[in-house]
């Protein structure tokens, strides 16, 4: 008998455990969407299957009902039956919901989305339960009065809410009210996901944008604060260069050529291999983003990964975690254009600064940004309540 009761925990911890079984949900998910949002799900689902998770992803689509292969997880698309301030519902989504939740063993959301709220609310799934805090509600203030109840409830319910920065933990009211279950896990990228570009794209963009450019990439939305940037150019015209597209694109080309502006190129869209190409090339990185909409801005951390000096403003929020003031770049007022311009032109006479930010840059990315990191602090998180 003494033996048997020897053994059998030695036998038991041989034993391999059941694969962890991971929904996320959000409103929207690639290959259909290519938001910040869905970079994030991506890598967390993509690097948990790798790692033995059975992962699903649960998100809506103006489109039929339909699975698809995210990369060794799949994705459920539901149809969207009506959107409300740019929150989707689906009826369907309920039933598939419920379904899906009976089998996870942990269910992980992205906020904001009020529609997991309900979806959480009404299907009252049995299983532990995390929230990534992407954002607060920032744009829709009046209907945020309105959706407070649902949100309340909501994240008193979940299990553990995750912040992105310190820094917005610092400044949301809204998790100061839930500071006994916030803990944070900054986002980060995987570098072995960007392509190496051949030597024919170095030279290529180098006679069409010069040696020497400012860099800008994200969509061009109301918070990125480019027309400040713009603001910044006039009458001195740094070479600069503007990736992406969006809203706010025709009014910038406008506002562009009313100040006369010829260094600047607004190349919309490109291509993965471009991208790289024109991180690798740039003097230094600029996000002029000043409004609290820009919670994280992961286009830093890519400037960071390839090294490059950065210039972003006081919101808040993550921009100022990822970019530190003095070490990484210059942190500036948010809406400043005559502060803006000023540190473009510090950096743009001390090649010195920039190659020693350049270098901190490259640091900070490595010890805090890496895809890994962000992943195996998830799946501890999860570990810790399945």
């Amino acid at each position: 008998m003494e033996l048997i009761v020897g053994v059998i925990p030695a036998l038991i911890r041989k034993l391999p455990s059941l694969p962890m079984n991971i929904l996320h949900v959000y409103k929207a998910a690639l290959p259909h969407s290519m938001g910040g949002v869905e970079q994030v799900i991506h890598q967390l689902a993509k690097g948990a299957a790798e790692k033995g998770a059975n992962v699903e992803v649960l998100a809506l689509n103006r489109g039929p009902r339909e699975v698809v292969d995210g990369g060794g997880y799949k994705v459920h698309y539901q149809p969207t039956l009506f959107e409300v301030a740019s929150t989707p519902f689906s009826l369907k989504a309920f039933y598939k919901f419920r379904e899906l939740s009976q089998k996870a063993d942990i269910i992980h959301y992205h906020y904001p989305y009020p529609f997991a709220d309900l979806l959480h609310l009404t299907c009252c799934p049995s299983k532990p339960s995390i929230v990534t805090y992407h954002s607060d509600v920032v744009r829709q203030r009046k209907l945020l009065k309105l959706y407070k109840p649902l949100q309340k409830r909501f994240l008193s319910s979940v299990d553990q809410i995750i912040a992105t920065s310190p820094n917005y933990v610092q400044t949301s009211g809204t998790l100061q009210e839930y500071a006994d279950k916030v803990s944070v896990i900054p986002l980060g990228l995987e570098e072995s996901n960007y392509p190496e570009p051949p030597a024919n794209k170095l030279d290529y963009w180098k006679k069409r944008v010069g040696g020497k450019f400012f860099l800008f990439i994200g969509v061009l939305r109301y918070y990125k604060g480019l027309h400040i940037l713009l603001d910044a150019l006039k009458g001195v015209d740094y070479p600069t260069v503007i990736i992406g597209t969006g809203p706010e694109e025709n009014a910038l080309k406008q506002k562009a050529n009313e100040y006369g502006l010829k260094n600047i190129h607004f190349l919309g869209h490109v291509s993965d291999e471009d991208k790289v190409t024109l991180l690798k090339l740039c003097y230094a990185f600029v996000f002029p983003s000043h409004l609290r909409s820009e919670a994280f801005g992961l286009s830093l951390v890519e400037a960071a990964m390839f090294g490059e000096p950065m210039i972003s403003c006081e919101i808040g929020t993550g921009t100022s975690y990822i970019n530190v003031h003095g070490e990484t770049g210059y942190v500036i007022k948010p809406r400043d254009s005559v502060d803006l311009a000023q540190c473009m032109l510090m950096l743009w006479k001390d090649e010195i600064k920039i190659r020693q930010f350049g270098e901190a840059s490259r640091k900070r990315y490595i010890l805090a940004f890496k895809s890994s990191i962000m992943l195996e602090n998830y799946m501890g998180l999860y570990e810790k309540f399945v």
